[in-house]
């Protein structure tokens, strides 16, 4: 397990027994706090329903209703955070909404005992001080300033550690990593060419050189954003592409990325017509294969 930093972002790494690297991007202090303050909204909007009924009900002795309401927070809080986790995989409604989940550090299975703990932890880190807080008119010189050094602490260990862990996660062996949501790509044959864009030809011959192994690759290509039109990467594979093909027509500077547009749309149409007879081409040996395979019979 390691860590890194792509584009910007902390990124943790694990790899399983099975071998292949897992990479989950640590979660901003800002999606968290952003998190919190919205299942704080909310666990407050069910304490205070919960209040009003044990007060307007009345069938419980006053001393006995005081109680209660004082241990709402706690009684709502956290089986809201415990229960969310739980059956959410690492996500209550707030993490939901900013992108964020809780996941193992050790890279296994999250356990309900860690979510307990770390959210158990959230109400020495978070609540009990904020409490106390509440209650600064009453109290002692010393007993705020312990309380304002706590909560400096709490502050102080996500934004200190690489991991952003607060204590509850150090305690409990977890992380808070981004969880991004899935969104579908475009179609990339069904784009329309502009009006003002030179039109390519592909005959069948151009088309009969490459296979499904260099059109996956050549997708890949026109899907990374960080390639503008006037990249020399873009003019090398037009530059062989032309080359391997023997297209005769010339590609000017700056007609490069729409010359690969054309010629994936092309290749696809041709590819996906062949399958349809029966005929499948992995990659750009497909002819060499079939010519051996013809010697051995």
């Amino acid at each position: 397990m390691n860590q890194s930093v792509q584009d910007g972002n902390r990124v943790e790494q694990f790899i399983p027994p099975e071998g292949v690297p897992i990479s989950f991007a640590i979660g901003s202090i800002g999606s968290r706090l952003g998190a919190q303050i919205l299942d704080i909204i909310f666990t407050g909007i069910l304490i205070f329903i919960c209040a009003f009924v044990i007060a307007f009900t009345g069938i419980l002795p006053s001393n006995v209703e005081m109680m209660l309401i004082i241990l709402l927070g706690f009684l709502v809080r956290t089986p809201y955070y415990i229960l969310s986790e739980l059956i959410w995989n690492g996500r209550t409604l707030g993490k939901k909404i900013t992108g964020i989940r809780v996941i193992n550090a050790g890279g296994r299975r999250l356990t309900p005992h860690q979510v307990t703990a770390r959210n158990l932890m959230k109400e020495v880190e978070i609540f009990a001080p904020m409490t106390l807080l509440a209650s600064i008119a009453t109290q002692s010189g010393l007993e705020n300033a312990l309380t304002c050094a706590w909560l400096l602490v709490v502050v102080i260990v996500p934004l200190a550690n690489r991991r952003r862990q607060r204590l509850g996660d150090i305690i409990a062996g977890t992380l808070v990593v981004d969880n991004p949501r899935s969104v579908l790509l475009s179609d990339l044959a069904l784009s329309a060419p502009a009006a003002s864009q030179p039109d390519f030809e592909f005959l069948p011959e151009h088309l009969d050189v490459y296979g499904k192994y260099e059109l996956q690759t050549l997708e890949d290509v026109l899907r990374d954003t960080t390639k503008s039109r006037k990249s020399e990467e873009i003019a090398q594979i037009v530059r062989t592409i032309t080359r391997r093909i023997q297209y005769p027509d010339t590609v000017k500077p700056g007609q490069e990325l729409f010359f690969l547009k054309e010629f994936y749309r092309a290749q696809r149409e041709h590819l996906e017509s062949l399958k349809l007879f029966g005929t499948l081409r992995e990659n750009k040996y497909h002819e060499h294969t079939r010519t051996e395979a013809t010697k051995l019979v």
